[in-house]
């Protein structure tokens, strides 16, 4: 059994009782853009793909904003699994730089993989499935679909936007649509036009039937 079957396996049992936009399937998808994007790059594909398996294997907010359950859990697995140091430290760079944070958030360390899956986790966050999962995390915290009289945020600092209870959303405004420009590969970028589209279509039926014109 190779290193990505492994890691699969220790993901999945890691995610089986995970939030609906978070679980296997999320991990799933991300690893499947990653490997897409992957292609049309110069990269090591270990560490892409480990680095999408990972990358959201403790996700703070479902760990009372600890930063630092992801990385040490997946540090703990790819030693124990006797993964180089070299790729570990990468992997782990990689987990704790590929979050939007509210869009402020400085990269304290860069590579063409970081920059992969970053590409590939944001993929997941826009069109069809972008939508579904804002709403499904939305109901997951209990928040309003929408509320008129509650403006989204824009240029959250990285703790505001982290404690933020808007309604679901706000949360496009304050992330998802401002994705796109935010796309580091060509691949990552041309896809993401496609699913922006999608989003901004959503949006103006939305309204229409919120206003009752449809």
């Amino acid at each position: 059994m190779t290193i990505i079957d492994k890691t699969i396996l220790f993901v999945k049992q890691q995610l089986q009782d995970a939030e609906g936009g978070h679980d296997w399937f999320h991990i799933e998808r991300v690893y499947k853009n990653a490997v897409l994007i992957a292609q049309e790059e110069v990269c090591d594909v270990t560490v892409v793909k480990l680095g999408a398996l990972l990358h959201d294997i403790a996700d703070s907010k479902f760990h009372d904003g600890d930063e630092e359950i992801g990385p040490i859990t997946a540090r703990k697995f790819l030693e124990s699994e006797n993964v180089s140091e070299e790729i570990t430290e990468h992997v782990i760079q990689i987990i704790k730089n590929i979050s939007f944070k509210g869009g402020n958030f400085q990269k304290q360390f860069t590579s063409k993989e970081l920059e992969i899956v970053q590409d590939a986790d944001r993929l997941d966050a826009l069109g069809a499935i972008g939508i579904a999962r804002a709403f499904n995390y939305g109901g997951f915290k209990n928040r309003a679909l929408y509320n008129p009289n509650i403006a989204p945020k824009l240029n959250m600092s990285k703790e505001e936007y982290k404690t933020s209870d808007s309604p679901s959303l706000n949360h496009f405004y304050e992330k998802l649509l401002l994705l796109k420009d935010k796309m580091n590969t060509e691949t990552g970028k041309k896809i993401a036009q496609e699913r922006h589209r999608f989003m901004e279509i959503f949006l103006s039926q939305f309204y229409a039937e919120w206003e009752g014109e449809k």
